[in-house]
């Protein structure tokens, strides 16, 4: 208990973390503010009953925070910014400069944050015009004149633009990362709401399943925990010079994590799913009949509870946890450091060999931790077939997200705290 409560008690007692405290949080109540700003345009009480009565707008509200059945300012959340973020990194497999930028540390992350903040523009514009034709073929649009129409978009691009650049403010001042963390809020400030719902419409009968479904949860809630702390330890050797003319090896070891992608993965995915899903609504009501036949299908295919999105989102989970590994590690980089400084790996020689063993063992650690996670993920609906509570089925990625995000946010406060006892023994 009391190295869980260490954090904690140093942000109160930090001066620069306290700040940061501060500042975090009175990003996240501006944030809840505006998300309760509706936009004009739109009968609110019609699109409410809709998403009540859809698994799939239900779970693009989950992940708004709220914001898209309100349809507030800030209805189309931060996912044109993730989406377009996703486009980058891909782009940056196949364009050499793109690849050459990933790879020159904080410069090259800059330019890449400011080509994806470019991307997001027009994909802001795409998606509000989008939802904006989607809620007019269900009659939910009051108005039809073009200049109030053309508003409309602009205002929803702009509340993406306003989230981007507040968590773009809370990496720079606030704790953990700051995109995450506003994801991680969006769907906290759910969980009352679906609380008050499910126990207000619940049959007592099925307190039962309820129970059992809880007792997943907290399991599942401890297997990724578990999972993410895993590290495998790659033993590192050194040679250090003492007072004499001998020298005497140094032993220590690289940790490479289980899940070195952390969350990113999750969000991609649940991103990448909502496309089609979203792209068959707005389809649904054109006017050939076969177009909107094969989108009617393709929708009912994709139910958030089918087992169609289950296996997509799965294999979508395995492919960018890999992805997205081999964008954040860099076995080149690591094997160069090592041998800059002296070191090496005991039975491997420095330089190609090293680079060879490193992917050979992120590989393999890769692909359990990509295959537990997309288990984590679908795991829920699986729970949810066998239990018969449905109500609960989209918080699955809901978990993932949260506990990731409280992981990332008390290493991120750690971190800060070594520093700080750093700095306090170096003065």
């Amino acid at each position: 208990m009391e190295n869980i409560l260490a954090p904690f008690r140093g942000l109160l007692k930090i001066k620069d973390l306290r700040n940061r405290l501060i500042f975090t949080a009175i990003i996240i109540a501006v944030i809840r503010f505006v998300a309760h700003i509706p936009a004009p345009g739109v009968d609110l009480s019609s699109l409410r009953n809709i998403f009540d009565q859809s698994a799939f707008l239900s779970l693009l509200d989950v992940f708004s925070g709220g914001t898209l059945g309100n349809f507030s300012i800030m209805a189309l959340g931060l996912n044109p910014y993730i989406n377009a973020s996703i486009i980058i990194q891909m782009l940056g497999m196949v364009i050499p400069q793109l690849e050459e930028l990933q790879k020159e540390g904080d410069y090259g992350r800059q330019k890449i944050n400011q080509y994806t903040r470019l991307l997001t523009v027009p994909l802001c514009f795409m998606q509000a015009i989008g939802i904006l034709f989607l809620l007019s073929r269900q009659g939910l649009v009051t108005t039809s004149n073009p200049l109030q129409l053309a508003s409309i978009v602009f205002t929803l691009s702009a509340g993406t633009g306003l989230m981007v650049w507040l968590g773009e403010q809370l990496n720079d001042y606030g704790l953990g990362n700051g995109i995450s963390l506003l994801i991680f809020v969006g769907i906290i400030s759910r969980l009352p709401v679906t609380a008050v719902q499910m126990f207000t419409t619940t049959d007592q009968s099925k307190f039962i399943q309820y129970g059992i479904f809880a007792a997943a949860s907290l399991a599942v809630i401890y297997a990724i925990v578990r999972t993410s702390e895993a590290t495998r330890e790659v033993p590192i050797q050194s040679a250090r010079r003492g007072s004499t003319s001998y020298t005497s090896a140094v032993k220590n070891h690289l940790p490479l994590r289980l899940n070195q992608a952390g969350v990113i993965p999750i969000i991609f995915a649940v991103s990448f799913m909502m496309v089609p899903g979203l792209l068959a609504r707005v389809l649904s009501g054109v006017q050939q009949p076969q177009l909107a036949q094969i989108a009617t299908n393709l929708s009912n295919s994709l139910n958030p509870n089918g087992g169609l999105y289950n296996l997509l989102y799965f294999v979508l989970v395995v492919a960018f946890t890999y992805f997205y590994t081999a964008v954040v590690f860099n076995p080149e980089k690591i094997a160069k450091d090592l041998r800059q400084s002296g070191s090496f790996i005991p039975g491997v020689r420095p330089g190609p060999d090293t680079v060879k063993y490193l992917n050979f063992v992120l590989s393999r650690i890769t692909l359990i931790g990509a295959f537990f996670l997309g288990l984590v993920a679908v795991m829920p609906a699986i729970v949810s077939g066998i239990t018969g509570v449905t109500s609960l089925a989209i918080g699955g990625t809901g978990v993932l997200i949260v506990v990731s995000v409280v992981l990332e946010i008390l290493k991120s406060i750690n971190s800060q705290l070594y520093m700080h006892h750093y700095e306090k023994f170096l003065t």
